[in-house]
């Protein structure tokens, strides 16, 4: 099921959302200031890509106080946008059955989206 999902995930979005934050990170990477953020977005962007079949896990530093000024950071600059997008596609696709799969990796990435950092899919 996860290779079919994630075949019909990129094919419908998933690869537009992926080069989407890949762009981002790119963008952000270029300044000293912005490259932390730009690597979790670049992150952030492979793990859009194929997200059926993985779970977010929590590393070991996710409570770090770098950590969480990097997630309070992240959070006021750029995460409240990408969690309301992902809340957006994730709340539409619900709406049929065909597409609750894809609103729940949604919903999975918009948790990724609002605080990143301490956080991965594997």
């Amino acid at each position: 099921m996860s290779l079919l999902g994630n075949i019909i995930w990129l094919v419908f979005g998933g690869f537009l959302t992926g080069i989407g934050y890949m762009l981002g990170g790119v963008t952000l990477c270029l300044t000293i200031i912005g490259i932390p953020f730009g690597i979790k977005a670049i992150q952030l962007g492979w793990s859009a890509l194929l997200p059926f079949g993985k779970q977010i896990v929590e590393a070991p530093n996710a409570n770090s106080p770098l950590t969480m000024i990097f997630n309070i950071l992240w959070l006021l600059v750029v995460g409240w946008g990408i969690a309301l997008n992902h809340l957006f596609w994730g709340l539409l696709l619900a709406v049929t059955i065909v597409g609750l799969p894809f609103a729940q990796q949604h919903f999975k990435l918009m948790i990724l989206g609002l605080l990143p950092f301490g956080r991965e899919l594997r």
